[in-house]
């Protein structure tokens, strides 16, 4: 019975990625993990294929309207691919399976990868609820696609987008803290991306958005390519969960025209933040 309300969180995952722009695929691991009980090393694995597939549609319409940056997403996208690559293909599989003892509490693993996606999850529930303020600050955490592809709508073609000045060295060190981070925890990693490319590259919110996207696909996918070595692989359960998700972004897109989505990303933002902090307690106390 716990496995249909997993399937049912798929859908609710895409939804929220079509109803609000993003921070749905924060919620995969702990679907993997909690309903459908797959262990935290395997789900983070799962989770890279289902982001990167997630973030390949998001990045489509954006590349359509000319609002993809090819130089910046190779730039940007070469070391953040080679580190998520190393991390799942020889770091994750070399971390021993029972790392320390705090007390009575031992920290394994399965823990330590737990813990730190509840972190991630804490900064990116932030990023929703604080009030715009700065096109950096207007960060959605992961998938930042739909609500900003209804905007792409309306995009001037002849709009004029300037071209991405590189500070190389920044670009550098931003992609591999990104690419480490996204092997271990299986998150796109966006609400990092996305500034370091406005920052970094000087691309306007719109193209660093685009970007961003075909950045997540390539390095979620092409990082899931080193799991495929180390582990066996459910591939039909990933095409079952990752077709639900796809279908709720396009279901939740279309009732994005007809709902705010401001104040439902503030309340999705909240109920990430207490699904966080869930984890941290959780794991600490009771694993």
């Amino acid at each position: 019975m716990i496995e249909i309300f997993g399937y049912i969180a798929a859908l609710v995952i895409g939804l929220s990625l079509g109803l609000i722009g993003g921070g749905g695929s924060i919620l995969t691991v702990p679907v993997l993990v909690y309903l459908l009980g797959l262990s935290p090393v395997i789900s983070t694995a799962y989770s890279l294929f289902i982001v990167g597939l997630t973030s390949l549609f998001g990045s489509y319409k954006f590349y359509t309207k000319g609002l993809v940056s090819m130089k910046t997403a190779i730039v940007f996208g070469i070391p953040s691919i080679i580190a998520v690559y190393a991390t799942r293909r020889y770091i994750v599989p070399a971390i021993p399976d029972n790392l320390f003892t705090v007390g009575d509490l031992l920290v394994t693993k399965g823990v330590m990868l737990m813990l730190l996606f509840a972190g991630l999850m804490v900064f990116a529930s932030i990023s929703m609820i604080r009030k715009k303020k700065t096109p950096v600050e207007a960060v959605d955490p992961v998938d930042e696609n739909i609500d900003t592809a209804i905007d792409v709508e309306h995009t001037d073609p002849a709009e004029k987008h300037p071209k991405p000045k590189f500070n190389y060295g920044g670009i550098l060190a931003e992609g591999l803290v990104v690419g480490t981070l996204t092997g271990l925890v299986g998150a796109g990693g966006g609400f990092l991306i996305i500034p370091a490319l406005v920052l970094f590259s000087k691309l306007d919110m719109k193209m660093a958005v685009g970007t961003s996207l075909l950045i997540i696909a390539a390095k979620s996918l092409l990082g899931f390519i080193g799991d495929i070595y180390n582990y066996e692989i459910d591939w039909m359960f990933l095409a079952i969960f990752s077709s639900i998700s796809i279908a709720g972004i396009f279901i939740g897109s279309f009732l994005s025209t007809k709902i705010h989505a401001d104040k439902l990303k503030t309340s999705f933002g909240w109920f990430v933040l207490v699904m966080g902090i869930y984890i941290i307690v959780k794991e600490i106390f009771f694993s």
